[in-house]
């Protein structure tokens, strides 16, 4: 499998931002459907990171992806967690999600789940806090992982 790359907002080439916000949209947007605007104005901020596994045998692509916020407090915002249909049940969202928590820290975290995705999370010490919600028709609810020592 490949390794994962880890990049700064400021630091992606913009080939490197197509294949992330292609696979959020054909994901999201398409097999999801659910038109929103995936464009929003943060990948490229200096307090983001993207984590993601190229596509297979270095193809053009991304296997799967997330991003982290900097929040205020110091918080860290996990969100756009996907993998393409061919790498799922790989095994790949779980490794996106340990290298988002090695990349976080100690420092709290907090991430929106789709409700059917919840123990997922909370595999990662996640929990949910306060009640579901509709996003873009899509139910969630709002979950914490606290600040480690």
């Amino acid at each position: 499998m490949t390794d994962l790359v880890t990049r700064r907002g400021p630091d992606l080439t913009a080939a490197e931002l197509y294949d992330l916000l292609r696979l959020r949209v054909d994901v999201f947007v398409v097999e999801q459907n659910c038109p929103y605007g995936e464009i929003d104005g943060r990948d490229l901020l200096p307090t983001t990171w993207h984590l993601w596994a190229p596509g297979e045998a270095g193809g053009a692509g991304a296997a799967g992806c997330l991003r982290i916020l900097g929040e205020p407090g110091g918080v860290a915002r996990v969100g756009r967690v996907v993998t393409a249909p061919a790498a799922r049940g790989t095994g790949l969202g779980a490794r996106l999600m340990e290298a988002a928590i090695e990349h976080i820290g100690g420092a709290e975290s907090v991430l929106g789940a789709q409700t059917y995705a919840r123990g997922f999370y909370a595999r990662f010490g996640y929990e949910p806090e306060g009640e579901e919600y509709d996003e873009d028709g899509i139910p969630h609810v709002a979950m914490r992982r606290k600040a480690c020592a």
